[in-house]
């Protein structure tokens, strides 16, 4: 079973091949950061027009790559949601237009959902497990129960934790995008403690994440400083990295309690989205998980942002249970993975 997966619902125009043996045949991914950084961030009318521009050329290049041509694909997935509208009509239309062409099942794939199903692209990952999901757009303590199954125990009720570190290096004058910039820099402190920022949320009773105080209290102390030298730089970006590593352990450990509670046989503690590519988070997280005697997972790093693998993979879970979706589905710029779950005040699509 081989699978053609499409993603553009941010900045990066991806496509890839996966077949049902967990080989990635092809991964091709072509970054817009070149076009808005400039801007300081990711503009959305020249994010859909870069889609709109390589989005073929790209999946040319995945199936020479692949050695295969599109008469031995099974089916066509793409991201058809959440995300920045332009970006995912973009890319579901290009893969109901090729569907449509072939006579093959089209499968609509939740963006989220293809960063939480990952861990079983690459590591085998059984349901049930329990999933970190950090990213520019979206921060969740999921449980995974399986394909299309989540249960939401926690989100930010402001911002998200790589949204968070997109702006904080902004504050600090680093650029972007922040998240490396900012790891980068944390690696050079020399006073790491230097600076007393809060953990958000920690202590409080339930699962969910909180980032705009934290990011507020780095804006006081950059004011206080002035014109902040590079070593006030590296031990802020330190203390910040501490401040969201406390936060994010403190949720998970109340989140891995309710989720044992519900599934004393689930082992895993996963971790996926762009902010998974945090070294220094990966290993809190991963000592956490090894205390509560769970196996932490996370996807290589090159698979932790955006890309197609993920969406590819996700479709063929979709697709090997019968579900299928017509050329009749419409992009959705929110859709969560638990729509059960109630939304939060402040929290608009990140939760």
């Amino acid at each position: 079973m081989i699978v053609l997966g499409i993603e553009t619902s941010c900045d990066e125009t991806a496509c890839a091949i996966v077949d049902d043996t967990r080989a990635i045949r092809a991964n091709v991914v072509l970054s817009q950061l070149d076009e808005h950084r400039p801007y300081g961030g990711v503009v959305p009318e020249v994010a859909a027009r870069a889609h709109l521009h390589y989005l073929d050329g790209l999946i040319r290049q995945a199936l020479d790559e692949a050695h295969l041509d599109l008469g031995q694909v099974d089916a066509i997935a793409a991201t058809g949601g959440p995300g920045l509208i332009g970006g995912v009509i973009v890319g579901v239309m290009t893969a109901k237009a090729m569907a449509a062409a072939r006579g093959l099942p089209f499968v609509a794939v939740n963006h989220l959902e293809g960063h939480a199903l990952t861990a079983r692209l690459t590591n085998d990952v059984p349901f049930p497990y329990l999933l970190l999901l950090v990213s520019g757009g979206h921060c969740q303590l999921l449980e995974v129960e399986g394909v299309g199954q989540y249960r939401r125990l926690g989100t930010t009720i402001d911002d998200a934790v790589g949204e968070a570190f997109d702006k904080t290096a902004k504050l600090l004058g680093l650029g972007y995008p922040g998240g490396p910039l900012l790891e980068k820099a944390a690696q050079k402190a020399t006073n790491p403690s230097r600076f007393d920022l809060p953990a958000p949320m920690k202590g409080r009773p339930d699962c969910d994440f909180s980032f705009s105080g934290l990011k507020t209290a780095v804006r006081r102390h950059v004011e206080q400083l002035g014109t902040p030298t590079e070593a006030d730089v590296a031990d802020l970006a330190a203390a910040f990295h501490h401040a969201v590593g406390q936060s994010l352990l403190d949720r998970c450990d109340r989140a891995i309690k309710a989720f044992k509670g519900r599934h004393p046989t689930g082992k895993h503690l996963v971790v996926a989205g762009g902010v998974a590519a945090n070294k220094y988070l990966r290993e809190q997280l991963a000592k956490l998980a090894a205390k509560r005697g769970l196996t932490f997972t996370a996807p290589p790093l090159a698979l932790c942002t955006d890309n197609a693998a993920m969406i590819a993979w996700a479709g063929l879970e979709r697709f090997r249970l019968g579900q299928t979706d017509g050329l009749d589905f419409a992009p959705r710029p929110r859709w969560p993975l638990d729509p059960t779950a109630k939304p939060m005040k402040f929290a608009g699509v990140k939760a």
